[in-house]
């Protein structure tokens, strides 16, 4: 839990809960605004096509960032029907979210290459706010992908997942969650984390993509 890192780690437990709000409250405001543009407006009126924190972060999954390790921001309210496509169109919402933490990074990964290679990076904090902000949106993005209720990869995948096999896909919707907790309680109350096991490989593909690092 990030709170271990108080009081031996505060430097590096002030950069991690800026850059986790912003990039949980980046990824909600992504889901809102593609499902504004493919035609419903729910998010806007309930006042998520913002930025500030305050619309987006969840009470009890900010806490739980702090005490177990992982949390969530308030799910974005979306209304198929408004869409021309419903299908195609909530795959697009869904996946919004991941490919919005991976724009953060990708870009996040630009400036750093940027000023390593011209040689003005020349604080240490500073390189360390560059490193955990593209680690977290990675990490987000993949964590996302995973084809498990309520993650947007159900909903990306969900779909696909059901023409080729209906029964798979309500029991991943049935089960997901349960299944999804299991593993993350795992990861917090053991030293074996199956969850880091399918994450790290693409982890680190992605930061050696972003950053070459």
């Amino acid at each position: 839990m990030l709170l271990r890192l108080y009081p031996d780690h505060i430097d590096v437990l002030f950069i991690l809960l800026p850059s986790l709000a912003f990039s949980l409250c980046f990824h909600e405001f992504a889901h809102g605004y593609i499902a504004y543009h493919l035609g419903d407006n729910t998010a806007a009126r309930n006042g998520r096509l913002t930025l500030n924190p305050l619309a987006h972060l969840d009470p009890i999954g900010s806490l739980m960032i702090l005490f177990v390790g992982f949390g969530w921001a308030k799910p974005v309210p979306v209304n198929p029907v408004n869409f021309s496509n419903p299908r195609v169109d909530m795959m697009k919402v869904a996946f919004a979210g991941p490919a919005s933490n991976l724009l953060l990074a990708f870009t996040a990964g630009l400036f750093m290459r940027f000023i390593k290679f011209s040689g003005l990076m020349q604080s240490e904090i500073f390189y360390l706010i560059l490193y955990y902000f593209i680690f977290i949106n990675i990490a987000l993005a993949v964590f996302n992908m995973i084809p498990v209720a309520p993650l947007d990869g159900s909903q990306i995948f969900g779909n696909i997942i059901s023409k080729k096999s209906p029964e798979l896909a309500w029991k991943m919707q049935i089960y997901g969650p349960k299944i999804l907790m299991g593993l993350v309680l795992i990861g917090i109350f053991t030293p074996f984390s199956i969850l880091g096991m399918i994450m790290m490989p693409f982890i680190k593909f992605f930061l050696l993509l972003f950053t070459g690092i």
